[in-house]
């Protein structure tokens, strides 16, 4: 294997890191706000379950990633470094901000703007991308619906208990609710750098496009993302956890629930969304339940714009990135 590809495969398990740390927020923001457990706990918990993914579900969306969004064929590693670099700038600007946007959408950006200035847009496997793009929108619309659906229905049941009983009950279920969506960002999050790195490792000609992925690659972006997760992105934990609306336990738990349900159905059929988008929209579902004014539209348009942002500003780097290291190491 040659060095420059090492540090490659290195520099995308630094990205998956990074995208643990960056979606951190993502899985423990409702369990700290809602005070069930303390940060330290939370992402340990998380970071945990993140790995517990590589057990439960397929490659589907790694697959996606890996094949799915840019021809194969013009796959180098001038184009896998620039995808990164692009994707960890835009992923650091918004976390320095607190703004929890995608991971998965600034790694798609960066690999689109790569092979833009290659190879041009002949390159481009729409299919994919265009299913990615949608899903900008139908992701948080799903969470938003599940959350409030499944708020509805817990809220109905619980009617008839004291709110000291269902908070007993459901700061315990918020544990579970919190796994489940850990186990959902850590299938979802972890397979775009195995998309990456089987997309590298193909174009290098180390490994053919039907090959089964090796189990390194698997096992080193499960256990990366996990790590990340675990040190955690506090910086985005108050806009998820209080300024998007005010929650409680039974809020988180599902608000949880509802962005786990969103995540295991993307995951079962290969579509790489955003754990972020998700998340935000199964809160500000709970939070309409209550009434209306109870979710802070403003935050929500600001996450809006900075979703819809992130596909061209990561590509837009990417792109500017290729050209430069072009300059310092053409492969042919």
């Amino acid at each position: 294997m040659e060095v420059f590809i090492i540090i490659l495969i290195a520099f995308a398990l630094i990205f998956d890191f990074i995208n643990g740390f960056h979606d951190s927020a993502n899985s423990i923001a409702t369990v700290v706000a809602t005070r069930v457990l303390p940060p330290q706990l939370a992402v340990l918990w998380a970071g945990f379950f993140n790995f517990i993914a590589l057990f439960i579900f397929g490659l589907h969306v790694a697959k996606t990633v890996g094949k799915g969004i840019v021809d194969v064929g013009i796959i180098d590693t001038n184009i896998i470094f620039a995808t990164l670099v692009g994707a960890i700038i835009w992923n650091l600007i918004t976390w320095f901000f607190g703004i929890p946007s995608s991971s998965s959408h600034a790694l798609m950006g960066g690999l689109i703007g790569a092979a833009l200035v290659k190879a041009g847009p002949s390159v481009l496997i729409w299919g994919g991308i265009i299913k990615t793009v949608v899903f900008i929108f139908v992701a948080p619309i799903l969470g938003l619906v599940l959350g409030l659906g499944i708020g509805a229905l817990v809220y109905r049941l619980a009617n008839n208990f004291s709110l000291h009983q269902v908070d007993g009950v459901f700061r315990k279920g918020q544990l579970l609710s919190a796994a489940f969506y850990s186990i959902g960002h850590g299938g979802n999050d972890a397979q775009k750098t195995i998309g990456i790195i089987m997309g590298l490792l193909i174009g290098s000609g180390m490994m053919g496009a039907n090959d089964t992925i090796p189990k390194w690659v698997i096992f080193s972006c499960y256990t990366a993302i996990g790590l990340g997760t675990m040190f955690g992105g506090w910086r985005i934990v108050k806009t998820m956890g209080h300024k998007v609306t005010k929650l409680r336990p039974v809020d988180g738990f599902c608000a949880e629930l509802g962005a786990s349900v969103t995540l295991f159905i993307s995951t079962s059929f290969g579509i790489p969304v955003s754990t972020t988008h998700t998340i935000t929209g199964s809160i500000m579902g709970i939070g309409m339940l209550k009434r209306l004014s109870a979710v802070k539209w403003t935050v929500a348009g600001q996450l809006l714009w900075a979703w819809v942002l992130t596909i061209p500003c990561a590509a837009g780097m990417s792109a500017l990135a290729y050209i430069i290291v072009r300059m310092f190491h053409h492969v042919a």
